[in-house]
């Protein structure tokens, strides 16, 4: 892909990561400050607007696979960004209500702007997808939506507190509108006149590769989920270095984005399996030296975060390009790439949901709570934010190689001379 090329296609992952953290981290915050929402309501209507967002995403898959077929694919793309940039300003400027009113308007916006992230964000994958190619080809592909996305992540952590909600919001708009006129003018497939849509969203399942791979992007999506949830924690109270926490997640965040073009290089000379193995032993590693970091450290956890965000840029660009080359061999390109990348969503979003069910009441078992300091407490923050990851990377460094590797091995022994 000619780098013009990667930037048409890829240009609207930066809106699209842009919005992401406003809407899962700015939000809570902004109701509860601005106008006095209890944390207790607000979390069920967050809970299951975030439950709708999820379950959703398979199905919109499967419309995907219909649009993509068309040759007006960009309409009802173009209809999903106005209903995600309209539900966006609804979300962060609504009118004088009650508190009941607050959280049904918070409800009702937030799932209007969650199905116009998520039909964007599957028709964008799986657009992305049909473009084939051979395995480096797809990382590339991905790699440069990821790469965009992170650029995004970044300009969406800095913008709300620069200048504010309304600019950050002209901003969003403003991005899927060059986003959506790029994609206009970038490579796309041409469409097929087979369907596979009858089959129905089961179709991904019943594709073994599919279930191989799904069941390592889960493992490996929990291992990483899991510190993310616990970061803050274990720099306020572990380090105790709060003042360096945007310090930290700039080098985490950079990091992933300059090791993009290595890890293609890496691609380009062991594969894809094998260049996000290594990735996830790279990951096991600072995660492994993090466990050994005493308060006051703050060089060591900028390096922690520097080799696990190289790690992160592996994590971004490889597994979609694996799911692109299972589609590829199941005989289903062209024509239903919309229903794995909705299920591969689905499966996304479940590992934060599990991530955050799985370590918080893990470190409540083993007596931490927030702002304790005493060595039993912060030993328990430690196992829960540097060795459980670390041990849930090894299970899917493990199942990588036997689920994946190990058959790419035999079947090229078994392949004629």
């Amino acid at each position: 892909m000619k780098p013009l090329d990667g930037l048409r296609y890829g240009a609207l992952g930066f809106p699209l990561a842009f919005v992401a953290l406003p809407l899962y981290v700015t939000l809570p915050a902004h109701y509860a400050q601005q106008y006095g929402v209890a944390l207790a309501a607000l979390g069920a209507v967050l809970l299951g607007a975030r439950l709708f967002d999820a379950l959703v995403d398979p199905w919109i898959g499967r419309l995907a696979d219909r649009w993509l077929n068309r040759r007006s694919a960009l309409a009802p793309m173009a209809v999903a960004a106005l209903l995600l940039a309209l539900g966006f300003v609804l979300l962060f400027f609504p009118p004088a209500l009650s508190q009941a009113g607050y959280l049904g308007w918070c409800a009702a916006t937030l799932v209007l702007s969650y199905l116009g992230y998520s039909v964007l964000a599957v028709m964008h994958q799986a657009w992305g997808a049909r473009l084939g190619g051979d395995g480096l080809q797809q990382t590339r592909v991905v790699a440069w939506r990821e790469g965009l996305a992170l650029a995004g992540v970044i300009s969406a952590s800095l913008l709300p507190s620069l200048l504010g909600m309304a600019w950050t919001s002209a901003a969003l708009a403003l991005g899927l509108l060059l986003g959506l006129a790029l994609l206009l003018r970038a490579p796309r497939a041409r469409p097929s006149e087979r369907s596979v849509a009858e089959q129905g969203l089961a179709l991904a399942w019943h594709t073994r590769g599919f279930r191989r791979l799904l069941l390592v992007f889960l493992l490996n999506g929990i291992a990483a989920a899991i510190p993310a949830t616990l970061l803050l924690f274990f720099v306020r109270d572990r380090l105790q270095t709060p003042a360096a926490e945007g310090l930290y997640l700039a080098s985490y965040f950079v990091a992933a984005a300059l090791s993009m073009p290595l890890w293609l290089r890496v691609v380009a000379r062991l594969g894809r399996a094998r260049a996000w193995l290594a990735a996830m032993l790279l990951a096991v590693l600072s995660f492994a030296w993090a466990s050994s970091l005493a308060a006051g450290d703050q060089l060591g956890f900028v390096l922690v975060c520097l080799a696990s965000g190289a790690a992160l840029g592996a994590d971004l660009a490889i597994p979609g390009a694996l799911l692109t080359g299972v589609v590829q061999s199941a005989g289903l390109a062209g024509r239903a790439e919309g229903v794995f990348f909705g299920w591969w969503n689905f499966a996304n979003k479940l590992n934060l949901a599990l991530a955050a069910g799985l370590a918080l009441p893990l470190l409540q078992w083993l007596g931490y709570a927030p702002g304790q300091r005493d060595p039993a407490a912060l030993q328990a923050l430690t196992w829960a934010y540097c060795l459980l990851p670390c041990a849930l990377k090894l299970a899917a460094a493990g199942a990588l190689y036997v689920l994946i590797i190990k058959p790419e091995q035999e079947a090229v022994s078994c392949a004629p001379n």
